[in-house]
């Protein structure tokens, strides 16, 4: 689903990785309308979220020798969209 934020939107659906499933919150943007490739207009929208690997299952711990790990807990996920208008 989507819900207003302001002037932006959240878009709130169920995310699966590895065979795991959770319900996510992406912060959606809209970034406008353009022409299109010729097929017609086209809406634009940036969402983004970020996730913690472990609730998904993925608890792999590859330390550096200076101290951390090679993969964080916190994974960033962006989706560029566009979207195809009718008209």
């Amino acid at each position: 689903g989507v819900r207003p934020d302001g002037d932006d939107y959240i878009l709130v659906g169920d995310f699966t990785l590895k065979g795991v499933t959770r319900p996510v919150e992406l912060k959606l943007e809209f970034n406008g309308v353009n022409p299109g490739m010729g097929a017609g207009p086209v809406a634009g929208f940036e969402a983004t979220t970020v996730i913690n690997r472990k609730d998904f299952g993925i608890d792999i711990e590859m330390p550096l020798e200076g101290g951390g790990v090679v993969v964080g807990d916190k994974i960033t996920i962006t989706l560029e969209i566009e979207a195809g208008l009718l008209v």
